[in-house]
């Protein structure tokens, strides 16, 4: 399905399936409430009435279900009927699933996508995550049709008018920031390298009239930036820290979104065996996602200072190597020994969050990583890890999860258990755990916190994508529509204000970050 443009619609419009196959889509009893004379110009002459009430009535979803309407040309199937608490209610993942399984083939395609207002922006992220945009098959090379899919939303229950274009272009910003993101995760390092990334930043920048600030290289080592330096020194490509700035007047704030961008990881000197490197083109989809969401953030009038630090850098092995047993000087002023190079994504994303608080002055940072092969052991291949040191936050981050369809759940806080783990007798700290069993995703973040302070008074948030960033051997675009949602109080689009789970609630009452300190605020 690469290489198909994305069309979202307040109406699609008629057309025989026969000419443009489609696909209707939702839960069962939203299905229901669908009348006849909506669906009927998108399939008849093909599908009478008739028959396309006898196929609702054999729908059985468990999880789900479909119904061929008229050969392979249209399709109704339909999402879970529930789902639990720790499930988005847009039933998000089964929506790529269908899409990817029911979605009729042809140049020219419809869905309509049934369900509720609160759940159009997780529907839409999910519907593009089933349309990956990279691919190097020599079939698409030579495909010269240009394949569209239009996507129409039905809405049912409360709200359930017409679909405005503001909203409509909420959606297509989103879901192009999701295929950008997967797109960069799905390209491999001899394309995708830091030089190329930088590329993909620059080119970001020039969209949105923000000149990108970059410090690379030696010049990472001249300034003190000793963990990106010291991952990145060994490959060809040299290593970087590329800060996207959106400064519109009248912010009150300052947030700070911190990527890892490993855009390859061998596991340097400590390297990585042969079935476990394949899929490390990977390690740079925190980076992906922070770039996807930044633009869109952009363009939906985010209101406060936002600031896209990308920390990029291959993992090579080479002459130049960081060895275990090297000790660097990190950003922060501490000193790290190196127990494990294949540790390496803590040591660039602990001189990001330092550079995002002295000299961003950042209230809020939040880091995104692909960080440790334990977090889809703790959390699962669907819900990201995520470690705060605000309760109202974790709580946020989770509800936000909810909302957008990028499912997250909380690991343990608590460094003053945890983060003995790095003891060192030469340096103020090693950068890998004395004892794997000791919850390494939690301490693995709380390495990332100990460069900044565990007493800053902001807000600092972690979230390990190492699972969720793919689905078999495709990126997902995870952390986009995460971050969209997370932060949506502090854009201006109010689709995104309907998602986010932060700041002032309609009534007037607090939401679910107080408002005490303005570091811990978002309104």
């Amino acid at each position: 399905m690469a290489n198909v443009g994305l069309q979202f619609q307040a109406s699609a419009g008629d057309a025989d399936p026969q000419s443009r196959p489609v696909l209707l889509l939702g839960q069962l009893h939203h299905l229901h409430r669908v009348p006849w004379s909506h669906v009927r110009g998108k399939l008849q002459p093909r599908v009478t009435e008739e028959l396309w009430q006898a196929a609702l009535a054999t729908l059985n979803p468990n999880p789900t279900d479909s119904c061929p309407l008229y050969l392979n040309y249209a399709t109704v199937a339909a999402l879970p009927s529930r789902v639990s608490r720790h499930n988005s209610p847009s039933a998000a993942h089964f929506i790529t699933r269908l899409v990817r399984t029911c979605l009729p083939p042809g140049a020219q395609r419809c869905i309509l996508m049934v369900c509720e207002q609160p759940d159009i922006f997780a529907s839409a992220c999910a519907l593009a995550r089933a349309f990956p945009l990279f691919t190097h098959r020599s079939g698409a090379s030579r495909r010269s049709e240009k394949r569209t899919v239009t996507v129409e939303f039905f809405l049912v229950g409360q709200d359930n008018g017409p679909v405005e274009v503001s909203m409509l272009q909420c959606l297509a910003n989103a879901t192009e920031g999701v295929r950008l993101a997967a797109r960069i995760v799905d390209t491999p390092c001899n394309e995708m390298n830091t030089d190329i990334f930088l590329e993909e930043i620059n080119k970001v920048g020039k969209e949105l009239g923000i000149a990108p600030t970059i410090i690379r290289d030696e010049e990472l080592k001249t300034r003190g930036f000793g963990g990106i330096y010291g991952v990145g020194k060994a490959a060809l490509h040299p290593p970087a820290l590329a800060i996207l700035s959106h400064n519109p007047d009248g912010a009150t704030q300052t947030i700070a979104w911190v990527g890892k961008g490993i855009v390859y990881d061998t596991g340097g000197l400590s390297i990585k065996g042969k079935t476990t490197m394949p899929g490390m083109k990977r390690d740079c989809g925190g980076a992906a996602a922070i770039l996807g969401a930044f633009r869109a953030a952009v363009k939906q009038g985010f209101k406060d200072n936002l600031h896209a630090v990308f920390c990029l850098a291959e993992n090579a092995v080479g002459p130049g190597a960081t060895r275990p047993d090297d000790i660097h000087l990190l950003y922060s002023g501490k000193t790290v020994e190196i127990n494990n190079t294949d540790a390496e994504g803590r040591l660039v994303l602990a001189d990001g969050v330092s550079y995002a608080c002295k000299d961003l002055g950042a209230d809020i940072i939040l880091d995104m990583a692909t960080l440790t092969g334990a977090q889809g052991i703790a959390t699962g291949k669907y819900h990201a890890a995520m470690l705060t040191n605000s309760a109202e936050w974790e709580a946020a981050c989770v509800k936000a999860g909810r909302k957008c369809g990028d499912l997250v759940h909380p690991l343990v806080y608590c460094p003053e258990l945890h983060f003995s783990e790095f003891t060192s007798a030469v340096a103020d700290m090693k950068n890998s755990v004395a004892d794997r069993d000791n919850s390494p995703s939690s301490c693995a973040g709380l390495f990332i916190a100990s460069h900044i302070g565990f007493d800053w008074p902001g807000v600092w948030v972690h979230l390990d994508i190492a699972a969720p960033v793919h689905a078999g051997e495709r990126a997902t675009g995870f952390g986009v529509a995460l971050l969209l949602a997370l932060f949506g109080r502090a854009s201006e689009d109010p689709l995104l204000n309907l998602v986010s789970p932060l700041g002032c609630e309609p009534d007037g009452q607090e939401g679910d970050v107080g408002r005490d300190s303005k570091r811990r605020r978002l309104v």
